[in-house]
């Protein structure tokens, strides 16, 4: 009898069978393994990056570089151009003392003509300086006239800083660099940490107090009616110019005012031209972070400022004069400091007709070709000042470059018309060794006056001008 018996059937399976895999597959990995395929790199993030750092410090250098040079008195000189270099060496430098609580700062002057002539001296407005005037002090020293260009404090060749020593003023990112360097420099590298151990805690104190008391920090200027009078008249009184027949530009009638009313007595004539509180120059906008660079930066945007501002016949070259002389130095902070501390409710008829002034010949010479705004503001200021005498001339509101010749005739035409100036002439002391030699010498002649002798001398001090005279 047979056994029949039923095979178990496997269980089934949800997944379906696998390939297995074939011998040439085991041969492929393999060699993919021995031999491994390089993976290419992309090379441009590397370079893209090191090149962006060398630029960027490409461009900390050149900045910091420029900076330096801007402040560097000779490095700014070298890299004027031709025409200021000429003009600032034909000018000199007076030691005026603006402030009893600061050092002298030097005061750049221009003239030219003989001395012993009428003296004109010619105060710009902000914004500009002697430079703009060099050839109408040339066309005043050509028709006899002693002509002086004065650059005020914080503008063209004067200075425009002083350097503060000490203090907690705030600095800029750079000079704080330049602190910590010169700190380790003295103290050494690790004098703040054997501080600590030594205390347990850090000399922060000490470290602030010690880079304050040498912080040496440049100031810039601010220049205001009180100011302006103490450098005009220690000019005058070092050049020996008084009496004086003043020309006042722009808004150097604001400036000068305090001065003239305070001596008036040396006060021979005033000539207004294009005066006005406000400059013509907008002083505000060098204020303004970005325009500022713009517009001293390149010669095409400070151009076209002054061309819708100030003047149309200036050439390219003098306004980028005027541009670097603003520019370099703390030149800007200064002119814009100095704007702040204008007396803008400056009554022009209360000062004409005061006590003193009132009895000045005063002359306005106003432009013809301005705005019609411009030339109600000349009829203002001719109603303001009833005695003085009213002209227009053909340029614009800065004619002094461009129609300089005929500045210049309207002022000696005016200076000429009034009596000769006296000056009061005090002559130095004699040294005490020829003093010696001339007393004796007098002994001497008393000496043979007694002898008879009928010879007429002058005594030593008619001869030297010994004290003080008047002359014409």
């Amino acid at each position: 009898m047979a056994i029949i018996t039923e095979e178990e059937e496997e269980p089934k399976t949800l997944n379906p069978p696998k390939n297995k895999p074939k011998d040439s597959d085991f041969t492929k990995s393999e060699s993919t393994m021995k031999n491994p395929k390089p993976q290419s790199q992309n090379p441009f993030p590397f370079w893209f990056y090191t090149t962006l750092i060398v630029s960027l410090a490409t461009i900390i250098f050149i900045s910091l570089s420029v900076f330096s040079s801007q402040n560097d008195p000779r490095s700014w000189f070298l890299s004027l151009p031709p025409a200021l270099r000429q003009h600032f060496s034909d000018g000199r430098t007076i030691k005026v003392q603006v402030n009893p609580n600061e050092s002298p700062i030097e005061v750049f002057v221009a003239e030219s003509g003989s001395i012993h002539t009428e003296n004109v001296v010619i105060v710009h407005g902000l914004g500009l300086s002697s430079f703009a005037f060099k050839e109408m002090i040339q066309s005043l020293g050509s028709k006899g006239i002693h002509g002086v260009a004065i650059d005020l404090p914080g503008n063209g060749f004067s200075d425009k800083s002083i350097v503060v020593v000490g203090g907690d003023r705030e600095i800029g990112f750079v000079a704080r660099v330049k602190e910590v360097y010169g700190l380790i420099q003295e103290k050494g590298v690790f004098w703040a940490f054997d501080q600590m151990i030594e205390t347990g805690d850090l000399p922060y104190e000490e470290i602030i107090k010690l880079q304050n008391s040498k912080r040496r920090s440049f100031k810039a200027i601010e220049l205001g009616s009180e100011e302006t009078a103490r450098v005009l008249g220690q000019v005058i009184d070092t050049l020996g110019l008084a009496p004086v027949h003043l020309v006042l530009h722009d808004s150097a009638l604001g400036l000068a005012s305090n001065w003239v009313s305070e001596n008036y007595a040396i006060v021979r004539s005033i000539t207004l031209v294009d005066s006005s509180i406000s400059p013509a120059l907008p002083l505000w906008v060098l204020n303004v972070p970005g325009i500022r660079e713009v517009l001293l930066g390149f010669s095409f945007g400070f151009e076209k400022l002054v061309n819708f501002r100030c003047s149309k016949e200036m050439t390219l070259s003098q306004i980028d004069a005027h541009r670097i002389l603003l520019k370099g130095r703390n030149g800007r902070e200064a002119v814009v400091a100095s704007l702040k501390k204008l007396n803008h409710s400056f009554d022009i008829a209360q000062w004409g007709n005061s006590d003193g002034i009132s009895g000045i010949p005063m002359q306005v010479i106003w432009s013809r070709e301005g705005s019609k705004e411009w030339s109600d503001e000349g009829q203002r200021v001719a109603k303001a000042l009833p005695k003085a005498k009213f002209v227009t001339h053909s340029g614009s509101r800065w004619p002094q470059e461009s129609k300089s010749g005929e500045l210049a005739d309207y002022i000696s035409e005016f200076v000429s018309l009034l009596p000769r100036s006296i000056r009061r002439v005090t002559e130095e002391p004699i040294p005490e060794k020829v003093q010696k030699v001339l007393e004796e010498a007098k002994a001497g002649d008393d000496h043979d006056h007694h002898h008879g002798h009928g010879h007429v001398h002058a005594g030593y001090t008619d001869a030297y001008g010994l004290g003080e005279e008047w002359t014409t």
